[in-house]
């Protein structure tokens, strides 16, 4: 493939994933435009919102493994604008829980963050998001240097925050939750290995190669 090829292609697999990211956005739109949101609309929308805010975040957390195991460049490309997704659908996550269900009561707010763990968990991801989308731009990235590698590992607590704020959420039927917390259990896990394991397995094998 030529360079300018491989260049096509990149821009074709960026405009078709900008769109994809939309697209819950218009599904969402649709619906509410045709009365199909239920009896009541604000906790469709919340949970709507939320569940992609988590799979986006699972998403861009999938980039590294799926460049490491195939070797495909394309996923490390897209990882940025899937967590500027992550942080779009969060925003209207809060939004949505804020303005329409709190009515904009910051006393209100302020109650639920300090009494209910699992509004305590979510917010707590949500502020911790904020300085991760406002560092995603080339400048920021090149100002910050090695640290903004450090700063971006906090998507990790993030991850579960957000697991831990949907498991605590759920009443009842805990499936989605713990397959959302198993792919997140493996995507970390995946880390552990390369990050971890791997390097210590290389160096034990230098030594007993050394001493042999």
């Amino acid at each position: 493939m030529t360079p300018r090829e491989r260049t096509r292609t990149t821009d074709l697999i960026k405009t078709t994933a900008f769109l994809a990211g939309l697209a819950p956005l218009a599904w969402l739109s649709a619906r509410a435009l045709g009365g199909g949101l239920g009896a009541n609309p604000v906790e469709t929308i919340t949970h709507f919102t939320g569940d992609w805010t988590l799979r986006l975040l699972l998403l861009t957390l999938t980039a590294s493994p799926l460049r490491g195991i195939s070797g495909w460049q394309w996923p490390l490309q897209l990882r940025r604008m899937l967590g500027l997704y992550t942080f779009f659908y969060a925003c209207l996550h809060a939004t949505t829980y804020f303005v329409l269900d709190l009515e904009l009561d910051l006393g209100g707010l302020a109650e639920d963050v300090a009494k209910r763990p699992y509004i305590t968990v979510g917010f707590t991801a949500f502020v911790l998001l904020i300085p991760l989308a406002a560092t995603s731009t080339r400048r920021m990235i090149k100002r910050l240097g090695r640290h903004w590698q450090r700063l971006h590992r906090a998507v990790y607590a993030i991850g579960v925050l957000g697991v831990l704020h949907y498991l605590w959420l759920v009443k009842a039927d805990l499936r989605e939750p713990l397959l959302y917390a198993a792919a997140l259990l493996l995507l970390l896990g995946w880390r552990v290995y390369r990050r971890v394991l791997v390097p210590r397995l290389n160096a034990a094998a230098r030594a007993r190669a050394a001493s042999a």
